[in-house]
C-alpha cells in the first residue's frame, strides 16, 4: 500500500478515492474517524484523511490522476449539443440531458 494524498476533509478524500477507483485503481480511504477529533489532537498528515492506493504498482499513475484533479481539469471543448429528444442546448461536457435523462454518449 502507498499514500498518494492527503485530504484536508473526509469528502475530499472520498473524492479522490473515486477518481482513482474510475480509473481501475483500487484504493481506501484511512483517518476519516480521526477527522471528528480534531481539536483534541493535532491535525497532521498523520492524522488528516488520506487515501491509499491497494497495489503499489499504480501508485506513479494514481499521483498523476491526484495531480490533474489537484491543478483542475480544463472544460471540455467543443460545440454545444442538442438533445434529440426535447430540444434543450446543452455544454460539451454533458453527455446526458438534464431535462430529460436520455443518455447520448
Amino acid at each position: 500500500m502507498k499514500r498518494v494524498y492527503t485530504a484536508r476533509h473526509p469528502i475530499d478524500a472520498h473524492l479522490v478515492r473515486g477518481l482513482l477507483e474510475a480509473e481501475g485503481i483500487p484504493a481506501e480511504v484511512r483517518g476519516e474517524v480521526l477527522f471528528g477529533a480534531r481539536g483534541e489532537i493535532p491535525m497532521t498528515e498523520d492524522t488528516l484523511p488520506s487515501v491509499w492506493v491497494l497495489d503499489e504498482r499504480a501508485a506513479a499513475r494514481a499521483l498523476s490522476i491526484v495531480q490533474t484533479h489537484q491543478e483542475g481539469a480544463a472544460p471540455a471543448a467543443g460545440p454545444a449539443w442538442q438533445c434529440p429528444a426535447c430540444g434543450e442546448e446543452l455544454e460539451p461536457q454533458f453527455s446526458a440531458c438534464w431535462r430529460c435523462s436520455p443518455d447520448v454518449a
